[in-house]
């Protein structure tokens, strides 16, 4: 049993909306791509989880759905007066929900930072993800994976989301980590519980400056360090920059 106090090992970390811009952002950009009010596809969206029994979201996540499917669902309870509504094909104009999508989404460099900081101290750090089959080129151009993390965990590869347990205790086999060593990041609360549930340690993303600050403390991570990284992160003089998603290499890979 690992005592009270002892320092955390590991980091486990969400994508969207942590490592990434915030969701509201990546929406009102598809909201603006493809001329429907945010409003009118947020109804669609919730219309489509009544008539389904599942958010069109995390069915698409899990992989009972397609990506075509789930703009079908969405198409489907648009209004009438709605350019392409009930028509799948027409709605987005022949293109790719997930091309549409990662327009607008681009990654969160000061959290990119700090993981390279992270990884510098010799701590594994993982990714634990709600993501999307067809997305698996764009999500990860999006972000220098192999180098970041130690895991991914992807909900579209294990056929099971956040927040349902199962998906936790996978990502604990695979690390062969303690919990009580493991501290969790994500920007939703709800993913949060089952963690805290399994022994980890769990902090909600708020904004990348709160998140940073916190992570710092709770690792115990050198402040040095953590200042050096955001400032080589946000100068292309003297690091690297996450910058926006570039074009998927292999167009037979997918994710989100």
């Amino acid at each position: 049993m690992i005592p009270p106090g002892a320092p955390i090992t590991t980091l486990v970390v969400d994508y969207g909306g942590v490592l990434t811009n915030p969701l509201l952002e990546t929406y009102q950009s598809f909201a603006e791509d493809t001329g429907i009010p945010l409003e009118t596809i947020a109804a669609a969206f919730a219309a489509a989880t009544e008539r389904h029994g599942a958010t069109p979201m995390a069915d698409l996540e899990t992989g009972a759905i397609s990506e075509e499917a789930m703009v079908a669902r969405i198409a489907a309870e648009l209004p009438p007066e709605v350019k392409g509504a009930g028509s799948a094909a027409e709605l987005l104009g022949g293109r790719p929900f997930g091309e549409l999508w990662f327009r607008g989404r681009t990654a969160n460099p000061e959290m990119v930072a700090l993981l390279r900081v992270v990884r510098a101290t010799g701590r594994p750090v993982a990714l634990l993800t709600n993501n999307v089959l067809e997305w698996r080129p764009r999500w990860r151009a999006t972000l220098p994976v192999d180098e970041l993390f130690d895991l991914v965990v992807d909900s579209s590869e294990e056929g099971v989301r956040k927040p349902d347990p199962e998906i936790y205790r996978r990502l604990l086999t695979r690390l062969g980590a303690d919990p009580g060593r493991c501290l969790f990041v994500d920007d939703t609360a709800e993913n949060l519980g089952p963690a805290a549930e399994l022994g980890m340690h769990t902090l909600l993303f708020h904004n990348s400056a709160q998140a940073v600050k916190d992570v710092a403390v709770r690792l115990d991570l050198d402040p040095a360090a953590v200042e050096a990284a955001l400032h080589a992160q946000a100068d292309p003089q003297t690091g690297p920059q996450a910058g926006p998603p570039q074009a998927p290499k292999d167009p037979k890979e997918s994710g989100r």
